[in-house]
């Protein structure tokens, strides 16, 4: 990914320590440190600067940034401080979040519950929007903000693997064979968004957006890294997947429908049109055998579990309502219209 442009006084500091060659103590880290504490009292969902600075951070861990060296990845003080980010960030995530009682650690009664947390989810709905009202520009950005994640989809969720065994892991490599095209480069998930983003004359780079990307979509972006990047938090991102894959087939129905609408071919609606069937099936194996599997196998897990399939279903809701309530209003939802971008 290219070097993002700075957002304040964090990701600034960031990006300069990023460009420069790793030492065993970094100066410059003092400053970040005390240029963090300032903004101790702002949204944090909100907050360009720290969102951006923590999304850069967990882009060392992926395909790395243009100009970082890799050995960033893993300096001890550049971990310190993204461990700090990460502890504020996790904690505004369970303030917001309404988690549903516990069930059974039985995976039936898990996956009932999930069913129905996701059943009873009352959130903005911009797949219904789109299928009826978005315009030809609205579509454009609707992929420019999904391309932080669909361009690598899968990875956030993968980090999972080595950490669960048995029933819960069989079931999550299942889910992410398919995900990643089934052994076929050319139908990756990931590939198949890039193509729809061709298809509407966008540029497929991973990263080539992210100037023009808000805060509240870094933020649903950097929920599923931290998920799934710390081990302890394995139950959270696995109920973050089960409840992606629940709330995913019907919408895509809608997403397809709003593409073609604007005359667009399987070249742009095919990676909706995959989405309506596979997550269909991806819903049974994530609820039952992935989730109800995992909590069975350990059920201290469980709180986390639905922990986080409620913070992916509370953090869409607040990505939906930025996107609609400036569509609605006639205006960008990026943080830089797309035909004022350099």
């Amino acid at each position: 990914m290219k070097m993002p442009t700075p957002r304040g006084p964090v990701s600034s500091i960031l990006m300069d320590i990023l460009a420069t060659a790793p030492q065993h103590h970094v100066p410059a880290m003092s400053r970040l440190g005390a240029a963090m504490d300032s903004a101790a009292g702002v949204q944090l969902m909100d907050d360009d600067d720290l969102q951006l600075a923590l999304f850069c951070l967990y882009e060392l861990h992926y395909g790395g940034i243009d100009g970082a060296d890799d050995r960033w990845e893993w300096h001890p003080e550049l971990t310190a401080f993204r461990l700090e980010l990460e502890r504020r960030f996790e904690g505004v995530l369970r303030r917001m979040t309404d988690v549903p009682a516990t069930p059974p650690p039985v995976a039936a009664d898990v996956a009932a519950a999930l069913f129905k947390l996701t059943g009873d989810d009352d959130g903005p709905s911009v797949s219904k929007y789109v299928a009826k009202e978005a315009t030809a520009e609205q579509l454009r950005e609707f992929l420019i903000h999904r391309s932080v994640y669909q361009l690598k989809e899968a990875d956030p969720h993968s980090w999972a693997i080595p950490r669960l065994t048995g029933r819960a892991k069989a079931a999550l490599v299942e889910i992410q064979a398919d995900e990643y095209g089934g052994g076929r480069p050319e139908r990756m998930h990931s590939a198949l968004f890039a193509r729809s983003m061709r298809g509407l004359g966008l540029d497929d780079q991973y990263g080539a957006y992210v100037d023009l990307i808000p805060a509240v979509t870094l933020a649903s972006v950097n929920m599923m890294s931290l998920f799934g990047l710390n081990r302890r938090l394995r139950g959270a991102i696995v109920g973050h997947l089960a409840a992606y894959e629940m709330t995913s087939s019907i919408p895509n129905k809608f997403y397809s429908r709003g593409f073609r609408r604007h005359g667009h071919g399987e070249d742009v609606t095919g990676y909706f049109d995959e989405h309506v069937e596979a997550d269909a099936v991806h819903e049974q194996i994530a609820g039952r055998d992935l989730a109800g599997g995992l909590a069975e196998a350990e059920p201290d897990l469980l709180p986390d579990i639905l922990f986080g399939a409620a913070a992916a279903l509370a953090v869409d809701a607040l990505v939906g309502t930025h996107q609609l309530l400036a569509w609605q209003a006639g205006r960008s939802s990026l943080r830089i219209p797309l035909d004022l971008a350099a």
